[in-house]
């Protein structure tokens, strides 16, 4: 199964987040427990140090990340601590509070988070660099001065993690073909690759970026004077080496991902309790009465990294042993007097928000697919596989640009991967919204494909 390997822990950033929230009101009750209410100062300052915290990027911190940088961070990070510290007594509180109080609470708190901050940051290198746990493997294609130093880079900092496996040469003699390389990458599940632009041709370099993009590598390069597409990319220094990551996607920034999340909490809480609380009872009984069987369809579909999961409906088809073969048609006998109208309403797609609420989806994003047309997309089409980058969709770009339903010609899967890449390489929160406001639009006058 082709999948992709995580950029850092998925627990050790919300353990940070707790330990320094921790601290921050451990502290607070120290100092100020006369004269402070608890519940306002928790849900004020947790908030304002979460938002604030994740637009400041203040746990944006890599492998790779700098001491220096990480001392930058903690000194914008203190500045906006202090400030919010002063707002909360400037509001809620009528009495006189000591400055110096507040200065030594501040300067404490972030005293034992940089503390707290640096132990991970170098327990992490000593644990990579003692026990070789935590690594990415890594090749770099091209042999030259700057691939040397960072073939260098890797080789003098083991602690980083980045184990190196192999260092191609592109140019004659013991010359590597770019196939060659990529058969490599295949047969030891390298996850990283670093390129030196200069060492590729232009039919390499766009069959390389095919490479990864249809199997969900990271692939980054080492500038040079030639130029790369017109694509938006990451720049980063390993040391004092500058590298240019392929794709950036927005919604991998923290704070993006904390907005885009909490728009799919907030509205699958309202879907839920407001629309499914009341109206699957009443729906359950009409699926009944239109065929035996369970008032849910549940189907395997593949979502964020290629991850399996279970996406819900309501079931709209008589129960049938091809439900999780073939994609319905028009006019398909298996669909039920009932489920014709959920299917046209787009109704039957709303148990998919309890998908939502438990993160294995959001309202927007590429529609997921069976798992069998996914193996079968992934051989076909070309960048199929980018879309699984980010979590799949109630709705997406795609579907309201006139690309839902029945796959009748390879175009349709095609332009729906165009529309896809597009959404996930430029999301922004008022896309969303946008895109609900018409999926809304669509499933009221209906859509000419919703059968």
């Amino acid at each position: 199964m082709i999948f992709r390997s995580g950029r850092y822990s998925g627990f050790l950033r919300p353990i940070t987040y707790v330990i320094d929230l921790l601290i921050i009101h451990l502290w607070a009750f120290y100092f100020f427990a006369e004269t402070y209410e608890v519940v306002n100062y928790v849900a004020f300052v947790t908030l304002g140090w979460v938002v604030l915290s994740l637009k400041a990027n203040f746990y944006e911190i890599y492998r790779f990340t700098h001491v220096a940088k990480i001392m930058n961070l903690i000194g914008k990070q203190a500045t906006i601590f202090f400030l919010i510290v002063f707002t909360y007594f400037g509001i809620f509180t009528s009495e006189n509070t000591n400055p110096g109080s507040v200065f030594s609470y501040v300067l404490l708190s972030m005293l034992c988070i940089t503390v707290v901050k640096f132990t991970i940051y170098f327990l992490l290198k000593k644990y990579r660099l003692l026990t070789g746990g935590n690594h990415r493997k890594v090749v770099i294609i091209g042999l030259n001065k700057k691939t040397d130093q960072l073939r260098k880079f890797f080789s003098d900092n083991p602690e980083y993690g980045y184990k190196l496996y192999k260092t191609f040469n592109l140019k004659k003699p013991n010359k590597t073909t770019i196939e060659e390389c990529i058969d490599y990458i295949s047969e030891n599940n390298i996850e990283e690759i670093y390129s030196s632009v200069a060492e590729l041709s232009n039919k390499e370099l766009i069959q390389l970026i095919d490479y990864v993009d249809n199997n969900l590598k990271t692939l980054k390069f080492l500038p040079d004077n030639k130029e790369i597409y017109s694509k938006k990319l990451d720049f980063s220094y390993y040391g004092v080496l500058p590298i240019l990551s392929l794709r950036k996607i927005p919604i991998d920034e923290p704070f993006n991902q904390f907005i885009k999340r909490g728009f799919d909490i907030v509205l699958s809480i309202i879907v839920i309790v407001g629309i499914l609380s009341w109206l699957t009872p009443i729906l359950a009984i009409f699926i009944k009465l239109g065929s035996k069987g369970p008032v849910f369809f549940k189907q395997k579909r593949n979502g964020l990294d290629y991850k399996e999961f279970y996406c819900y409906k309501f079931r709209s088809m008589r129960p049938n042993p091809m439900a999780h073969l073939h994609q319905i048609k028009k006019g398909d006998k298996r669909v039920t007097w009932i489920g014709r109208i959920l299917r046209k309403t787009s109704i039957d797609e709303m148990p998919q928000f309890i998908n939502v609420l438990k993160g294995e989806m959001s309202v927007v994003g590429p529609r997921p697919h069976m798992v069998s047309h996914t193996h079968m997309y992934a051989e076909r089409i070309d960048k199929f596989m980018v879309r699984h980058f980010i979590k799949p969709g109630i709705t997406g770009l795609a579907q309201v640009s006139g690309y839902r339903g029945e796959v009748e010609t390879e175009n349709d899967i095609i332009n729906r991967v165009k529309y896809d890449i597009f959404y996930l390489e430029n999301w922004s929160l008022f896309l969303d919204i946008k895109i609900v406001f018409q999926t809304i639009y669509n499933a009221i006058k209906g859509d000419k494909k919703a059968y």
